[in-house]
């Protein structure tokens, strides 16, 4: 039976999802099946107020939970960077977790640093490495579009790797 992860790159402006499906009776030796099922993002205005762009991400990101009925959900962790985007951010974050746990999906996190060295070997991998990594594992002919989809592969596709 073909399990589904959900993978999310968290953000206010912009979260990413990407959405894979794998056959966990395959074994990876065999025939190292993962698909892509979907991946976009859900982008709110700026200028707009942050209560009805949390609002945004929250009908939204309910919308691709209905659609998807993911197994398992893949969040990159909050990266500290600058206070006043991070506190937007952890917003942002909070708002997944709500939708998350209303739906009651279970979720692993992993950090930038443990998403580009699942993926590129390399814990310090530039953002195009990881980019050209996912396109590869899961053999599609470009890199997906915009960055922000093509992350939350990535990070979709470190949790199947730690699944595995």
């Amino acid at each position: 039976m073909a399990k589904r992860i959900l993978g999310l790159d968290p953000g206010l402006a912009i979260l990413g999802f990407g959405v894979i499906e794998y056959d966990p009776a395959t074994t990876r030796d065999r025939s190292p099946h993962v698909t892509v099922q979907d991946f976009g993002i859900i982008q709110t205005p700026a200028g707009t107020e942050t209560g009805q762009r949390l609002c945004t991400i929250f009908e939204d990101l309910h919308s691709v939970v209905e659609r998807y009925q993911p197994d398992l959900v893949s969040i990159e962790k909050l990266f500290f960077y600058r206070m006043g985007n991070t506190i937007l951010v952890a917003q942002a974050r909070g708002v997944v977790m709500l939708v998350l746990a209303q739906h009651r999906l279970p979720f692993v996190e992993f950090t930038p640093a443990q998403i580009k060295q699942s993926l590129t070997g390399y814990g310090n991998a530039d953002k195009s490495a990881v980019q050209e990594a996912v396109a590869r594992e899961l053999k599609l002919d470009a890199i997906p579009k915009p960055d922000d989809a093509a992350d939350a592969l990535a990070v979709a596709l470190t949790a199947w790797f730690r699944e595995g």
